[in-house]
């Protein structure tokens, strides 16, 4: 899911340098001091997670644990992921500095807006709330492989059949995302229900 330097158009880049700077903006614009502690694991957890790739054809699929960063964090997956992206790039040249932009946003966007969607029905008990998380993870990850798909098809028309394997080579990992997120969050609604304001579980 990483997109590597000097494969992106010029105004790619900068379009999502400008948009991660609009979300990371509002997530540290609404971060609860109580939440720094939370952000930082989850942080961790992307940046762990991440680091073991798969390889399928020309490109790889590993766990992105974008959706649960999307529905525990809201706005603040954009710096979570961001930093997480940081560290990656710094460490183990995974992406690179110049992509920081459109790959934060390519993996933070969908896990927002679909955990800002499925957060009233994670206060419910039972499926409601197993199905929503999976649906978050599930669509998280689909998410993101779209937009890093359309990424790289709109640079470069020869970039469709890349773009086509690393969406489908997601697929399979969507699932697992799906499977992940929703146990963990029935894992926090039985041992910290106030991670989601649920008064009972």
């Amino acid at each position: 899911m990483h997109i590597a330097e000097g494969v992106l158009s010029p105004a790619i880049l900068v379009g999502g340098a400008l948009l991660t700077a609009g979300g990371t903006a509002m997530g540290l614009k609404r971060l609860r001091h109580e939440e720094l502690m939370l952000m930082a694991l989850m942080a961790a957890a992307f940046f762990v997670a991440s680091l073991i790739h798969v390889p399928i054809g020309p490109t790889s699929a590993h766990l992105i644990l974008n959706g649960a960063l999307g529905m525990l964090l809201g706005w603040g997956a954009f710096p979570a992921i961001l930093m997480g992206l940081v560290l990656q790039a710094l460490f183990f040249q995974y992406g690179g500095l110049t992509v920081l932009g459109i790959n934060t946003w390519n993996m933070a966007a969908p896990a927002v807006f679909l955990g800002l969607i499925a957060r009233p029905w994670i206060l419910r008990p039972g499926r409601a709330r197993a199905m929503a998380a999976f649906v978050c993870g599930f669509g998280s990850v689909l998410g993101a492989g779209l937009l890093t798909a359309l990424s790289l098809t709109f640079t470069d028309e020869g970039f469709l059949r890349a773009a086509q394997i690393l969406f489908l080579a997601h697929l399979p990992v969507a699932v697992a995302e799906g499977v992940v997120t929703a146990l963990l969050v029935r894992f926090l609604a039985r041992v910290r229900p106030e991670t989601f304001g649920i008064v009972s579980p």
